[in-house]
């Protein structure tokens, strides 16, 4: 199991990837607001999405777990 975990602090702009799909390293998962830009939150491994901990507009902390790849 590999947690996908926030880069900094910021906001959750959108959802990439569903539960169930197959997801290759470095594919993008989530889509965060930061400091005024965009920032893409890659799978840091291949595998499935098991688990979205987060939604759309929630605001997250760094090192908070965005999802969870089986």
């Amino acid at each position: 199991m590999t947690t996908v975990t926030a880069p900094m602090v910021g906001k959750i702009l959108q959802i990439e990837a569903q539960v169930g799909q197959k997801v290759q390293e470095d594919d993008t998962v989530i889509v965060m607001e930061a400091m005024k830009m965009e920032i893409p939150v890659v799978a840091p491994a291949s595998g499935t999405i098991k688990e979205i901990k987060v939604a759309a507009g929630q605001t997250v902390e760094a090192d908070d777990v965005l999802a969870v790849i089986e």
